[in-house]
């Protein structure tokens, strides 16, 4: 693709006066699906061919939200440009031009690429979804969750399985508890002069030691709209948790209302099919919720997943919480559990937290695990 052909991709229909036609048909259907597309950005904004671009209208060659329309558009996309392309325009088809046709139709959802950016639509979607779609929402759901498993599960799981015991060696071997030091020394006796090398015939490995006391963890987490992935790494995370006999997680997602969702624990799908993204939110509610499941304070802890823009007075917020560290149970504040950890959230509150003793951070999956592993070896 010529240097003149992308600028056509870019300027859109504000080239078609200006700058040659492409050879190759090819480049002009590119063109043509990235405008039909792309050209709603000058809907009200005086430029030529606004009433084309604007609404859900398709006009002469614009994108209507019909299911056959944005099938056919999605299948030109996917043809024609490389993966990492076709997630980005599906993905500012949903979020810039709201183009929830893609999601509410099975026929235009199965054709989309399973991404985190999808899972979080279908999530602030879920209340309005028909049924007949709900086949490919769990597809997405399942694919996105598998996926985030396997990149996040071997460091979280390799933080929070115990620490290397440097005094003591065991027989078991595990490339994760190899003593390189102690292998060296203990092998020093079995320089190969003619080799130039040594021989290991004695491998060492540190034991590991397993704290097998379990620890409840309760992930309160808020489903307001814009912790989405917040939402799906804490489900992510606590079906990594179930899965280790030194913890027992309880989830609880909250608005307005609080739903305890700990019975699926263990499967993020079935959890992530619970929640429901958007409306109000009341974390005072959720902590006070969270005060009534802790058994045993000295070997709980809370973590509060929120953007701390508390919905009632944050008065009641801050005493939750006092009564909580007083109790001496552990908390964690955290305004993001994501992959980015950049966070949006009332700085106001989360210090009133702070002043109180719970400690606020936005961490990654892998970096609450290495704090988990810090608090709870005792």
């Amino acid at each position: 693709m010529t240097t003149t052909d992308r600028w056509r991709l870019v300027l859109g229909r504000y080239a078609h006066d200006r700058l040659p036609a492409p050879g190759d048909p090819d480049d002009r259907r590119r063109e043509d699906a990235l405008e039909r597309l792309y050209g709603r950005e000058y809907a009200g904004r005086g430029g030529r061919g606004d009433d084309d671009a604007a609404g859900d209208s398709p006009g002469p060659g614009g994108l209507g939200a019909s299911a056959p329309d944005l099938v056919a558009w999605l299948g030109e996309v996917r043809e024609l440009f490389p993966r990492e392309t076709v997630e980005v325009v599906e993905r500012h088809a949903l979020d810039r031009y709201g183009l929830t046709g893609l999601v509410t139709d099975p026929d235009v959802l199965a054709r989309l690429e399973p991404n985190e950016s999808l899972l979080k639509t279908l999530l602030a979607l879920r209340g309005s979804l028909d049924d007949r779609v709900l086949g490919e929402v769990r597809r997405v759901v399942r694919t996105v969750v598998d996926d985030l498993r396997r990149r996040l599960e071997s460091e979280v799981r390799r933080a929070l399985t115990g620490r290397l015991g440097t005094q003591r060696h065991t027989p078991v071997a595990s490339a994760q508890s190899f003593d390189p030091r102690g292998t060296i020394r203990a092998n020093l006796k079995n320089w190969d002069a003619a080799r130039g090398g040594m021989v290991v015939d004695r491998p060492l490995f540190f034991e590991r030691n397993v704290r097998r006391v379990p620890w409840d963890v309760i992930l309160l987490v808020d489903q307001s709209g814009s912790m989405a992935g917040s939402v799906i790494h804490s489900a992510v995370m606590a079906g990594i948790l179930a899965g280790l006999p030194t913890y027992r997680p309880r989830v609880v997602v909250f608005d307005t209302s609080v739903v305890d969702l700990s019975a699926v624990s263990d499967d993020p799908v079935e959890m992530l099919l619970s929640v429901q993204l958007g409306g109000g939110t009341d974390i005072a509610q959720a902590v006070r919720y969270a005060e009534g499941l802790v058994v045993n304070p000295h070997r709980t802890v809370v973590v509060l997943v929120t953007d701390f823009c508390a919905g009632g007075p944050p008065s009641q917020l801050v005493a939750a919480v006092r009564r909580l560290v007083e109790a001496q149970v552990t908390t964690i504040g955290l305004a993001s559990l994501d992959t980015d950890a950049h966070p949006s959230y009332d700085r106001r509150t989360a210090q009133r937290l702070v002043d109180v003793g719970m400690p606020v951070a936005a961490l990654t999956p892998g970096r609450l695990a290495e704090w988990l592993a810090e608090v709870t070896a005792r």
